[in-house]
């Protein structure tokens, strides 16, 4: 895609606004803004789904108050199929877009990724006004709109890489991952909040919002420092041992000629040579599991909530849509926390494994005290969401920051979008598997439904044995890096070059803990 057309010159509302006059740290603060508004849109876009799944499929009403094809006896399994075809074309679609991302303009990827989702999520919802009981038109629209949503994480993360490339981030990376959480939340309240005016609305207030979200990634997203007129020193190899603590980047103005070179030519990397990184393939298979746990939960508490009893009751489905996003408070929590600790102790893959196991007796104490009453399940559900979401993201975002910029990388061969996509998007298609089963095994009780997401939580923390028995065996021998090297083992990962050892260091602080 040439750069030197009208729509790839600086964001037109960056023009607008003379933001091009802007400091460089206030720049970085508005790519933060505006990646977290982004992809907090992503999420809230697809929670609908699971809201409004009471309503398509009523239990304890006359089926004839559901919505034909889902009110049958096969209702659960259609939904859970309409969740996996969601599911499985945003994972199928995850790796072409992490290739796009790494070789197109990213903001006007980003940009139409988010109106192409707005349109077919509001599609899905025009079906009940255009009163559509056809399956393949609901299925159409949700495997349409997972290849549109495809095109989110690998571009933000892509984005928030080219601007936080160096030190000291924990904190604020894992505040602003906690952008899926607030999407998830968001998505409920808005979608439970009109779901009285017809289950439709649902649907397009929060696809409207989705592209709205669109347009102000159009008008205002600088994804590289040289779009604004910035040139970063870091980005040259031979600076990055001279980058100290109080310097995160060493950038100065450049003129208009130099100024587009960076999104212009940048150096797509294949899915196959991506793969071969060290690392990528472990985390990925990892991420399968977490991600069956936590997209279980985001696509099914809401319905579970309404087909169980708490304190000897029944809940409306507006109030389950409305509880369900407590999990999510935990979630966030669970996020920052999780980054937090890991920075502390040096050992991602010991906290990750940590959560994933502590989640087990959480899931299971949901399950059988959960209906106990409301505030046994509030608790229960909130200490939940921040053991299941916790790790989920710190594995999604700091490893997928850490291999992006591996050292078998050369020049300007960024791989960041690439590899996003590949963890992510493997990760997803456990998201897919996870509804998927609950929609079989919830006919036959919720009790399977909960043996398989613990099961699926031990999986996930026994594939990171080998790096947690690797970060054991560094911290008894004392051969820790004073400074904080990146918890990754150098030797597994072929970060060896003084140059990459220096950049793993400085990885310690650079937390970008997803969500999503």
């Amino acid at each position: 895609m040439s750069r030197h057309c009208d729509l790839c010159a600086t964001p037109p509302g960056i023009l607008l606004l003379r933001a091009k006059e802007w400091n460089y740290h206030t720049h970085r603060y508005m790519v933060l803004f505006i990646t977290f508004l982004a992809y907090a849109c992503y999420h809230a876009s697809r929670k609908p789904t699971g809201i409004v799944k009471s309503v398509l499929c009523p239990e304890h009403e006359d089926p004839k108050d559901g919505w034909i094809p889902f009110n049958g006896y096969d209702g659960p399994s259609k939904l859970g199929e309409i969740d996996v075809a969601f599911l499985a074309c945003y994972s199928i679609g995850m790796y072409v877009a992490g290739h796009l991302g790494d070789t197109l303009d990213l903001r006007l990827f980003l940009a139409s990724g988010m109106i192409g989702s707005g349109i077919f999520v509001g599609l899905f919802g025009m079906g009940y006004f255009w009163n559509v009981h056809r399956f393949w038109f609901y299925l159409s629209m949700q495997m349409i709109a997972g290849m549109f949503q495809a095109t989110g994480w690998p571009s933000v993360v892509a984005v928030i890489g080219n601007w936080f490339g160096k030190r000291k981030r924990g904190l604020i990376m894992g505040i602003w991952n906690a952008h899926t959480s607030v999407g998830n939340i968001c998505g409920s309240l808005i979608a439970a909040s009109v779901l009285d005016y017809g289950w439709g609305w649902s649907f397009v207030a929060p696809g409207a919002l989705i592209v709205f979200g669109g347009v102000i990634v159009f008008l205002f997203l600088a994804p590289y420092p040289e779009d604004v007129g910035f040139s970063s020193s870091s980005s040259s190899s031979s600076s990055y041992a001279d980058v100290g603590d109080d310097k995160e980047a060493l950038v100065h103005k450049t003129g208009d000629g130099a100024l587009r070179q960076a999104s212009v030519n940048r150096k797509g990397i294949g899915l196959v040579e991506a793969c071969m990184i060290p690392g990528v393939i472990p985390f990925a298979l990892c991420l399968f599991f977490a991600k069956l746990v936590a997209y279980t939960f985001l696509y099914w508490l809401p319905f579970y909530l309404t087909h169980t009893e708490i304190g000897g009751k029944y809940i409306s489905v507006k109030s389950a849509g409305n509880l369900s996003a407590l999990f999510d408070v935990g979630g966030i929590v669970g996020g920052i926390l999780a980054g937090y600790i890991s920075d502390k102790l040096n050992a991602r893959a010991i906290t990750a494994a940590s959560f994933m196991y502590a989640a087990i007796p959480s899931m299971l104490l949901y399950k059988h005290y959960g209906s106990v009453s409301m505030n046994a399940n509030i608790g229960l559900m909130m200490v939940t969401g921040l053991l299941v979401n916790g790790p989920y993201a710190l594995i999604t975002t700091a490893v997928s920051a850490d291999l992006g910029t591996h050292s078998s990388l050369r020049g300007d061969s960024r791989a960041l979008a690439t590899v996003t996509a590949i963890i992510d998007g493997t990760g997803s298609v456990g998201a897919a598997v996870g509804p998927l089963l609950t929609g079989f095994l919830s006919t036959r009780g919720w009790t399977e439904v909960f043996m398989m997401l613990v099961v699926g939580a031990f999986i996930a923390g026994l594939l990171l044995s080998r790096l947690i028995i690797a970060e054991i065996g560094e911290r008894s021998s004392g051969a820790q890096n004073p400074e904080g090297l990146s918890n990754i083992p150098q030797a597994k990962m072929g970060l060896n070059n003084p140059i990459m050892t220096e950049f793993c260091n400085s990885l310690s602080y650079f937390e970008i803990v997803d969500y999503r």
